[in-house]
């Protein structure tokens, strides 16, 4: 399986290559772009920050310059958090998506958004600051009337980002069975 994966807003960290590597070791082709230039930070805020200098638009034409060339082969798009929001959109737009994995974060969904039964699923915790309960049922009831087959998993007490090992958030036990059901999810496509 072909697999494009976001990093957050705190950029490439440590954390994304260590997951493309255990999805590599699962034996998929990861792609892995750097939409920050080589930055990361250590916190959120920072991370914003850079967003904001580079801007919404500008870092959605980097991840469609991204997933150009492997496109045509049908990806799953993956992302965490802020890479989980452009993986979404562009997930919606590619008639040829084999699914989405979204790690911490979702994005809006625009009106007439429509795909045919796109495979989803959703890690987040519960819960989270950046994904409150009422957004999460918003977002799941628009992402089903797409067309999209959705399941969301919810990680009591973990912090935003659990998966990076790095960060104050991290949670072992969230982060283990995140990637369990994630891969397992993978491998169904």
């Amino acid at each position: 399986m072909d697999i494009m994966l976001f990093h957050s807003a705190q950029g490439l960290r440590p954390a994304v290559h260590a997951a493309a590597d255990r999805l590599r070791a699962a034996g998929h082709e990861v792609h892995v772009p750097d939409l920050y230039d080589g930055r990361t930070t250590e916190t959120v805020e920072e991370g914003m920050k850079i967003k904001e200098e580079i801007g919404s638009d500008e870092l959605l034409r980097r991840a469609v310059a991204a997933a150009a060339p492997h496109s045509e082969r049908g990806l799953v798009y993956a992302g965490f958090s802020l890479g989980g929001s452009l993986a979404q959109n562009l997930a919606l737009a590619d008639e040829k998506a084999r699914g989405l994995l979204l790690l911490h974060g979702t994005s809006d969904i625009a009106d007439g958004a429509s795909v045919d039964d796109l495979p989803v699923q959703l890690h987040v915790a519960d819960p989270d600051p950046f994904e409150p309960h009422d957004w999460l049922n918003a977002w799941y009831l628009r992402m089903r009337r797409a067309g999209a087959d959705v399941e969301v998993f919810r990680y009591a007490g973990a912090g935003h980002l659990y998966t990076d090992p790095d960060l104050a958030d991290f949670d072992s036990e969230a982060a283990e069975q995140t990637w369990r059901v994630a891969l397992a999810f993978i491998e169904s496509l």
